[in-house]
């Protein structure tokens, strides 16, 4: 099957999000403020939404949150497929800066796409987490 991955909005990630994430707390525990304005990327197979994550512009800096695959669906490389179009959108739009708080489980997919952890780590409910980021103006700079 081919994937698609195209823009949606808030109101569609929200049960991926919520199935995912946070299954034991309310659908609201799985929105974000700033949603309406937000980013939405859903990547479809088989017409159907399998992963989902959401880009919010603070400043010169994008805020990736609530990245979600289905479970059954994990592991195939579609949440990299989703992840790096995420990155071609956060460069295109001239950030600086593309910044996540990651649960320690999924920091290693992270360093893959060349992500540093900053800060201290920490807990979010009792999931280990930790910030990470990466420069998107590296690239153009050493390019210059």
């Amino acid at each position: 099957m081919s994937l698609q991955i195209v823009e949606i909005d808030a109101e569609t990630a929200l049960p991926l999000r919520h199935r995912v994430l946070w299954p034991d707390h309310p659908v609201d525990f799985s929105r974000v403020p700033g949603d309406e304005s937000a980013l939405h990327l859903g990547a479809y197979e088989g017409g159907e939404l399998v992963c989902v994550l959401s880009l919010f512009t603070e400043g010169t800096d994008i805020r990736l949150r609530k990245f979600a695959t289905r479970p059954d669906r994990q592991n195939q490389g579609i949440g990299s497929a989703l992840f790096s179009a995420a990155l071609d959108r956060a460069r295109a739009s001239g950030a600086r800066r593309l910044w996540l708080s990651a649960r320690a489980s999924a920091s290693g997919f992270y360093a893959r796409f060349g992500l540093e952890p900053f800060g201290d780590p920490y807990f979010k409910e009792t999931e280990p987490c930790r910030d990470m980021q990466i420069r998107l103006d590296q690239s153009l700079a050493s390019s210059a």
